[in-house]
């Protein structure tokens, strides 16, 4: 059962109702064991593909082991039975924000490219010995990155 406010944000289309369970299921582990600094976090977005769903949260503390989140990652995974990844947005870059996201694979630069009409374009170079690494096509990965970021994000491989 919503609240009035709560059913609002859903029928009007600015909360996805996936994302009314991913933060029920996050209120339940916030309390819990290593996950009392969600108590802290910031819920910014969750982004549901065909493949995955993708939390993006804001964490103000710094001493959050990358291995935490994984940790959380794998346990929604369970609870909401699709493959959860979680990505701290609070002080990452772009550089950072894809690592999070295209995990194992490893980030090797990301460049900027300015192009004549103006507008500007992110490339993420991904070696091409970790493109079988990357959790989901290229395409995905780029649509995701664009969607969080809010700036155009391209995906290389084969650097």
């Amino acid at each position: 059962m919503l609240c009035p406010r709560c059913r609002r944000l859903v029928e009007s289309g600015e909360v996805e109702p996936f994302e009314v369970d991913v933060m029920r299921e996050l209120l339940n582990l916030e309390g819990k064991g290593d996950f009392k600094f969600l108590k802290d976090a910031e819920y910014v977005k969750a982004i549901r593909t065909r493949d995955m769903l993708v939390l993006v949260i804001d964490i103000k503390d710094t001493n959050i082991h990358p291995r935490l989140l994984g940790r959380l990652g794998r346990i929604l995974s369970s609870k909401l039975k699709v493959k959860v990844r979680v990505v701290n947005r609070a002080h990452g870059d772009l550089r950072e924000i894809a690592r999070q996201l295209v995990y194992p694979a490893r980030v090797i630069g990301v460049n900027t490219l300015w192009l004549p009409d103006g507008t500007v374009e992110h490339i993420v170079r991904i070696p091409r010995s970790d493109s079988r690494y990357l959790p989901s096509n290229v395409a995905v990965l780029e649509d995701l990155l664009s969607k969080i970021t809010g700036m155009n994000v391209r995906i290389r491989t084969g650097i």
